[in-house]
Parts: structure tokens; sequence; C-alpha cells
């Protein structure tokens, strides 16, 4: 078993100063690590009849897109706003620095389907939260929410009360 925590590469004041960036490309880099991932997701989530992958503009796709193909489930992209082609809900949310808006296709699956959310990382929860209410929006139920990293200081988790979440990696301190 690979020591995921060890395959993660700190970046100092990234993208501003005072941040410290969790870049997992270290990790998409080694081929063992990322196949453990999502292994371990899969895992948790075999058997819970999951009809789509909802993952998260960027890292969440890589993430996300590979769980979809080994359940064979669908792909459904969450965008920033103006991305996709077609009509779309959207949601804002609020970052650090100003707000950001997330995006679907309205016809990205159908109501009723079974969900489960994947992004790569799990801060302040306001993305999350952003693609929460896109989901029911289109009337999906969520089974899960998963995240790769838990920057658990910082209490994302708080705003997902009624949602079961899980997160492979955990950092309580920065």
């Amino acid at each position: 078993m690979v020591d995921l925590k060890s395959t993660i590469r700190d970046v100092q004041d990234f993208p501003k100063k005072g941040i410290v960036f969790k870049d997992i490309t270290t990790l998409i880099n080694d081929g063992e690590a990322f196949r453990e991932v999502i292994d371990e997701f899969y895992k948790r989530c075999k058997g819970k009849e999951i009809d789509a992958v909802v993952s998260i503009e960027s890292r969440g796709f890589i993430f996300g897109a590979a769980l979809a193909y080994k359940l064979g489930a669908a792909v459904i992209p969450v965008r920033k706003k103006g991305k996709l082609p077609h009509e779309t809900f959207n949601a804002s949310y609020e970052l650090e620095y100003g707000t950001d808006t997330l995006e679907v296709h309205r016809d990205a699956f159908k109501a009723g389907e079974k969900v489960l959310i994947v992004d790569d990382l799990l801060a302040t929860g306001g993305t999350i939260k952003a693609v929460i209410d896109l989901v029911k929006k289109l009337k999906g139920e969520i089974v899960e929410i998963f995240f790769l990293i838990e920057l658990e200081f910082l209490k994302g988790r708080d705003k997902l009360k009624g949602y079961p979440v899980f997160s492979l990696i955990k950092y309580d301190k920065e």
C-alpha cells in the first residue's frame, strides 16, 4: 500500500502568499498511487447502483472520470461559467478573493438518478455546496461525496451536513 500523503507535494505561497497548495500532480504521476486512489473510491461505492459521477473542473475530472469508468456510470462535468455549450443551470459561491460560478447542463442526468460527487479537495466547502445546489436543481439523489484530500482545519464539512462525505487523505493543520 502506498503512503498517499507522501505523494502530494506542498507548494508554498500558491496561488497567493500564505497559501500552502496541495499539488496532486505528483500523486497522479505515480501510477501505483493513482490506481490505489481509484480502487479505494471504488471499494467504497461499488454496489450502490450509481448512475452518474459528477466531477468538478478541473482536477475533479481526473478522479471522477476514472471512477465512473470503473463503475460503468456516466461522467457529468461541472464547469466554470461559459465553458459548457448547451443550456445550463448555474450556482455561485464565495471565494477568499471574490465569487465564482459553476454550471452543469440542464439535461446532464434524469431526475431521481443516483449521483456520486467527486472532487480533489475539500477546503471551505463553498465549491461543493454550489455543486450540491446544481444536483438538486436537476433533482438528482446524492449518494455520497468523495474527496481525495480534506483540509479539516478549514471546516468545509460543516457546509455538507446531511450528506455522506468521504475523504481519503486528511490534513488537520496547515
